[in-house]
């Protein structure tokens, strides 16, 4: 029975494995210059207009969308496996407008030189902050009250909105046009040292989250249950803050604000294979990246030659998708 479970678990993660290349590969022949696919290895050999959209446009998108996409929902991930609700996820905690404000700053005060360090780390500061005045908060009556602290959050999150529109109204015109684009999500990232930077960082962050897989397993006891079986909750769960922050405030500062992503693929998960931790983490990375991948192939193509913010596509894909699945018929077992 055990081998059976891990070999449908391993096929799967293969299946998300394969469709994301299958994908990805197909990502890069669609655009305004459309590209055959037998002629990419022969355009990657030699120096010509195909090459240079291929090498510093659609390769380096097709990059961000899968380690950005992965990101997220990683994040959202484990957010939902520490407190135990569907409805959390980087947005809902406030991760994403500490991330904003971190990065609305930084472009506000100029951060031109080593970008692709000072914008990822405003990012992540800004998250971590937010996550570290939730945390503290909750502990005053030591134990993590979820419904108290997702309405800590959504408030958090309003006061670090409103803070970006300060920011915006205060700002000078080139400046308030970086925010505002960045505001509405984009994968047209040109810089390499941040997309690389990116993708080995989400693999990263992958690799650590699924050491966690079975402490994450125990909580799904509950905190205190997950303490009777000697798991130092407390440290388990600043660690978790920790990856989920540096995920979240990463993957807004290279690409904008990207939501639903956080909050709509690890419930598709968990319907579909159950809420084994040691299936669901990499599953969910695997298909936020599908999905972040498909949402832009939408973007850029749906009213082609021009295009539409990765951000509203997610944002009307996944809305949807999430009232799909919150109306289906509850069924007694997983899928798989």
């Amino acid at each position: 029975m055990r081998m059976n479970r891990w070999t449908k678990w391993t096929a799967l993660l293969l299946g998300l494995l394969v469709l994301s290349l299958i994908t990805a590969v197909f990502s890069l022949t669609v655009g305004e210059m459309p590209i055959r696919l037998g002629d990419l290895p022969t355009i990657m050999r030699e120096d010509s207009i195909e090459y240079r959209v291929l090498r510093y446009i659609r390769l380096p998108r097709m990059i961000l969308a899968l380690s950005v996409g992965g990101s997220l929902s990683l994040a959202g991930c484990l957010l939902q496996g520490v407190f135990r609700n569907p409805l959390v996820e980087p947005y809902t905690m406030g991760l994403s407008g500490g991330a904003s404000l971190g990065v609305a700053i930084c472009i506000v005060f100029g951060v031109s030189s080593l970008q692709y360090i000072w914008l990822p780390l405003s990012g992540f500061i800004g998250s971590l902050a937010v996550m570290g005045v939730i945390y503290s908060l909750s502990l005053r009556r030591r134990s993590v009250e979820v419904q108290r602290m997702l309405l800590i959050g959504v408030m958090i999150s309003f006061v670090t909105s409103s803070a970006v529109l300060f920011i915006e109204a205060i700002a000078h015109p080139e400046d308030l046009q970086k925010i505002i684009l960045w505001s509405m999500g984009s994968l047209t990232q040109s810089d390499a040292g941040m997309v690389i930077g990116m993708a080995v960082l989400s693999l990263l962050l992958l690799l650590i989250s699924c050491l966690f897989a079975t402490p994450m397993n125990a909580m799904r006891l509950g905190l205190r249950g997950a303490g009777h079986l000697g798991l130092d909750t407390r440290r388990t769960v600043r660690w978790l803050f920790v990856i989920s922050s540096l995920a979240t405030g990463c993957s807004i500062a290279v690409a904008g604000v990207i939501g639903f992503v956080g909050l709509v693929i690890p419930h598709v998960v968990r319907i579909t294979i159950g809420n084994d931790y040691r299936v669901v983490i990499p599953a969910s990375f695997l298909l936020g990246g599908l999905f972040l991948l498909l949402c832009d192939l939408v973007a850029r193509t749906i009213i082609a030659p021009n295009e539409l913010p990765i951000g509203v596509i997610t944002g009307i894909v996944g809305g949807l998708l999430f009232i799909i699945l919150l109306t289906r018929p509850r069924s007694r077992k997983p899928l798989l």
